[in-house]
């Protein structure tokens, strides 16, 4: 089925996917950015444009995560009986919450809001039978697993490097790792397009299959375009970039040196790409802080700003009820009034 052939709902719900696409990039940006531009590697320029272009070849890695998000979530029976308007509500949700915290500055999860978009209005009809509950509860178990792992395995990179690199002397470390960290932004900016850019594909997919009739019957697919068109938007919104969160990211939880940025986004990509394998919808700004702060532990605990950790891991918490209440409201009034 063509765009020509969608319903006037089913296009502005596309175009608003495309739009949290965007939103999602511009939210997230700090997680590809936030550890080279706090070592000074690349300016915030270079570094956004580099990010974007990665975020965008990582569209190609796969479609695991995207079928998650498109039939994995909510109940099938659900989405044939409310199809779009379900769908149009949740993406608003999950867009009003990403706005809220980008405003304030806090780096929450855009995947989780368009999780909890879903639920949200999906439980506002039909209560606890709308959800998949063996995936929301493996997605719930990863904002606790994510960030954990993210920080292990970036503290053991950073231990590793630091028992190898302990005789050099650090001007000379932080010169390799200058090096080294610009593929290291890379490589988490390939795995953030990867994981985050399929969201929006799952959602896209569902609609068109859904105004075709073939939802309920044919096979999950997402079309060259649909790919593309939410790469590009993924891209674009790096590029415009969320300076608030890479403030907060790149400064506030810890001071890092290029060898600490390079354990930070190789353990978080790491994690990132064992995810979209297995097509878990983890949060890439989960993973990236809790690597972040992985590596600010290597020196002493009480380098890693405790203080700003626990106020960005009550915004997790809060994240997928709160998207899950904007989107349920917004569901319940449709339902009223049309």
């Amino acid at each position: 089925m063509d765009l020509l052939g969608l319903s006037t709902l089913g296009l502005i719900t596309i175009a608003l996917t495309l739009a949290f696409e965007f939103v999602n990039g511009f939210h997230d940006s700090a997680n590809s950015i936030a550890t080279v531009v706090a070592t000074k590697v690349l300016s915030p320029v270079y570094a956004v444009a580099l990010a974007a272009a990665f975020n965008f070849l990582g569209i190609f890695l796969g479609l695991e995560v995207a079928k998650t998000m498109g039939t994995g979530i909510i109940d099938t029976g659900l989405l044939m009986d409310y199809g779009v308007p379900l769908i149009f509500c949740a993406i608003m949700g999950a867009i009003i919450w990403d706005l809220i915290t980008w405003w304030f500055g806090i780096p929450t999860s855009s995947s989780h809001a368009l999780i909890g978009g879903l639920v949200g209005a999906g439980a506002a009809v039909w209560f606890i039978d709308a959800v998949v509950w063996t995936s929301v509860l493996k997605t719930i178990a990863f904002i606790v697993i994510s960030p954990i792992a993210g920080m292990a395995i970036a503290f053991g990179l950073a231990v590793i490097v630091m028992r190898i690199a302990k005789r050099a002397s650090r001007s000379l470390v932080n010169k390799w790792f200058r090096k080294l960290q610009i593929g290291s932004m890379a490589y988490l900016s390939l795995t953030h397009g990867t994981n985050d850019a399929q969201k929006g594909m799952g959602i896209i997919a569902t609609v068109m299959m859904l105004e075709a009739g073939t939802f309920a019957t044919g096979s999950f697919a997402v079309d060259d375009w649909v790919r593309l068109s939410c790469g590009a938007m993924l891209a674009l919104g790096t590029f415009f970039g969320g300076w608030r969160i890479v403030k907060t990211m790149a400064t506030r939880i810890t001071k890092l040196d290029p060898y600490q940025g390079f354990c930070a986004e190789t353990g978080a990509a790491t994690m990132l790409l064992i995810t979209a394998i297995f097509g878990i919808p983890v949060s890439t700004t989960h993973t990236a802080s809790g690597a972040i702060m992985g590596v600010g532990a290597t020196k002493r605990a009480s380098a890693v700003r405790w203080g700003v950790g626990r106020r960005i891991v009550i915004a997790w918490i809060l994240t997928i009820p709160a998207s899950a209440t904007i989107s349920g409201l917004l569901f319940l009034s449709y339902v009223w009034f049309f």
